[in-house]
């Protein structure tokens, strides 16, 4: 049985805007007025409803002075009955002014719609009324299957768009039933229903819009703004009643997903655009702020982003922060990723000479001597290249020239002696100087050619020793056995 609708679009202008009673998944049960204990007096619909019937004009509700012929206290029991004040909230595109409009196809051939094919049971019983079904509407614009399990793209057919149902509350939205469909494994994801909002010449499949609006969407997405299809929604505070909860994907539970993910963020940033605002990264990246500048920062019309929780790195085990020192002074770019300097500050007080617990009092004078004799070893918790100089160049100890005094104060003449300093802990020197300060003055092909190796220079003795120190200047290892 086909259904057919012949309706002026000047009428279905007027109509669509209408609300008529939602129809549930099971018929509800009786109103008040018990239609099938009146089924002798009243031979035909429209005696009551005339508004259902040819003349739309008509109210649909009945009159209660009609009532009251009867109900007068005298002859029947009297009642204090009164139409509704307002229709039914309902997001229904149906109402009763098109149903003389409407025809179906029977065998007998065209046939005009009647009350009864949607409010009478299958049997027939004269006014055993009951609400219209779903399963009633779907018997002609359905594919024969159940209400929720027929196509999504059939919801538009018989509902308005939620923005226009404006008569439902925010627990009627929560109430709406949950398509069978969007229960489907991957539903959640682009390829889902993403691709289904998407797959139509619209902006937003229309069937999308009788439960949701833009306020829902933005639940998740913080890409909202740049996402046509989530533009293309009305916005409607009531589609947030359906409560959605942003679970991370599969991919993210994988053991090395941490350290794969940075790669994956610079590749393609979209594809954590969707979930991730900047603040995500920045949960764990916070001094690194550059690692998040391609994702949007959450703010109005945007999802907040999921929030990660930050874990402690397996390597900071048991006694770490006995360890971690070595490990900042070699790496701490690695550090700097999760680590700003308050962080370290916490137990490294910017006074580290008068701070109790690492450096004994007026350490800062005497630091220089303990360093040179090795009595503890710098390097374990400071950078000796970037910590000693930018402390250095802060208190203004710095050479202003090319073999000037500065770094070496504390001795006048340690230029005639730093050779002997140089051998005794080439490490401290290697903290400022590199090759080429060597070379202004020790080279045999240039500058002031005076001879690094000094009186009694013994080179075998050298080369059986280290060979390699020999490369730095040479180039390779002197000759030997």
């Amino acid at each position: 049985m086909i259904l057919r609708l012949f309706v002026p679009a000047s009428v279905l202008a007027v109509a669509l805007g209408a609300l008529a009673p939602v129809a549930a998944q099971e018929p509800e049960a009786p109103a008040r007025f018990d239609h099938l204990l009146h089924r002798r007096v009243f031979p035909t619909c429209v005696s009551c409803h005339a508004g259902a019937g040819e003349d739309p004009e008509q109210p649909l509700w009945p009159d209660p002075a009609t009532c009251a012929e009867c109900h007068n206290g005298t002859d029947v029991e009297r009642v204090n009955w009164q139409p509704p004040a307002e229709p039914r909230p309902s997001n229904m595109k149906f109402v009763h002014d098109l149903v003389p409009l409407m025809t179906r196809e029977t065998p007998e051939g065209e046939q005009e719609l009647t009350c009864k094919d949607c409010h009478l049971p299958a049997d027939g019983t004269w006014m055993a009324v009951h609400r219209a079904t779903p399963e009633g509407c779907l018997a002609c614009h359905g594919t024969g299957v159940e209400h929720l399990a027929e196509a999504d793209t059939l919801c538009s057919t018989c509902h308005l768009p939620l923005h226009r149902a404006r008569g439902l509350a925010a627990t009627d939205v929560a109430a709406f039933p949950v398509p069978p469909s969007h229960r489907r494994p991957g539903f959640v994801s682009a390829s889902g229903h993403g691709a289904q909002a998407t797959g139509t010449s619209d902006p937003v499949a229309s069937s999308c819009t009788v439960c949701h609006a833009r306020d829902f969407c933005i639940t998740c997405h913080v890409n909202a703004p740049e996402t046509p299809a989530i533009q293309a929604l009305e916005p409607d505070p009531r589609s947030r009643a359906i409560v959605v909860t942003l679970h991370a994907p599969a991919s993210h539970a994988a053991p090395d997903f941490l350290r794969r993910h940075g790669p994956m963020v610079r590749e393609n940033p979209g594809q954590c655009s969707t979930c991730h605002a900047q603040e995500s990264c920045l949960v764990c990246h916070a001094p690194s702020q550059r690692v998040s500048a391609a994702l949007p920062a959450s703010g109005p019309g945007r999802a907040t982003g999921a929030r990660p929780v930050r874990r402690v790195p397996e390597s900071h085990g048991e006694n770490f922060s006995r360890r971690h020192g070595p490990v900042a002074a070699t790496t701490p770019t690695t550090c700097a990723g999760c680590h700003v300097q308050p962080d370290c500050l916490t137990c490294h007080r910017p006074d580290a000479a008068a701070a109790p617990g690492f450096h004994p009092a007026g350490f800062l004078t005497t630091h220089s001597a303990s360093a040179y004799a090795r009595e503890s070893s710098c390097s374990e918790c400071h950078n000796v290249g970037s910590f000693c100089q930018q402390c250095h160049q802060t208190a203004g100890l710095v050479s202003t020239r090319a073999l000037g005094s500065g770094y070496h104060d504390a001795s006048r003449f340690f230029l005639a002696g730093h050779g002997q300093a140089a051998r005794q802990s080439l490490e401290s020197c290697t903290a400022c100087h590199v090759e080429r300060d060597c070379l202004q003055c020790h080279s045999a092909l240039g500058g002031r050619h005076f001879n690094p190796h000094g009186p009694g220079f013994d080179p075998e003795r050298l080369r059986r020793k280290n060979a390699e120190m020999c490369v730095a200047c040479h180039g390779q290892p002197p000759p030997g056995p």
